[in-house]
């Protein structure tokens, strides 16, 4: 049997690095990302409205706006690494590029969508409850998938994430017949 090292440690490699990130809750893209998202909100804020910053929470007109982790969504971004490090045969320079842009867009539409959200709360708008819920049950997970497959097609990505694993590993098992 022919063992191909360079594969397998390429999946060793990607996999503990899902395992080992969420250790933790989570908390490296919280303390990274946070800054990333409040910072521009708050700047937004100020200046359209006027607003003052106080750790996390931006006040607009002594309304209170809080960005809780929720609001920063790390688990989304978590999910948008696991599209990334789960699919194999793409080069280190072309997945760093790629986690950069999918996490940049997401950021920029998470920005805009509290953005709004949040001056549908402070005009009372009716719509802020069901557009909150909506954007915070649906439409994260569809923007990942739909950021993945964006660039599926850009990168002309042909492994498919989990699965292309599974087959090589399967291919290379004590489980297939060698001839």
């Amino acid at each position: 049997m022919k063992l191909v090292p360079k594969e397998f440690l390429d999946i060793f490699f990607r996999y503990f690095l899902l395992i080992l990130l969420p250790l933790g809750g989570l908390w490296v893209f919280y303390f990274i990302l946070t800054p990333f998202t409040v910072y521009p909100i708050y700047f937004l804020f100020n200046s359209f409205f006027g607003a003052t910053l106080e750790g996390t929470t931006v006040y607009v007109r002594s309304i209170p706006i809080e960005m809780i982790k929720a609001c920063i969504a790390g688990s989304a971004y978590y999910l948008l690494l696991i599209f990334n490090l789960s699919t194999p045969e793409i080069k280190i320079n072309q997945r760093l590029k790629m986690i950069f842009f999918s996490f940049l867009i997401f950021l920029v539409v998470n920005i805009l969508r509290i953005f709004l959200l949040a001056i549908l709360y402070m005009t009372n708008s009716p719509l802020f409850d069901i557009l909150h819920k909506l954007s915070w049950y649906f439409g994260s997970v569809l923007l990942v998938i739909a950021i993945w497959f964006f660039q599926i097609k850009i990168y002309k990505i042909k492994e498919i994430p989990f699965y292309s694993d599974l087959k090589f590993l399967y291919k290379y098992s004590i489980l297939t017949k060698r001839k």
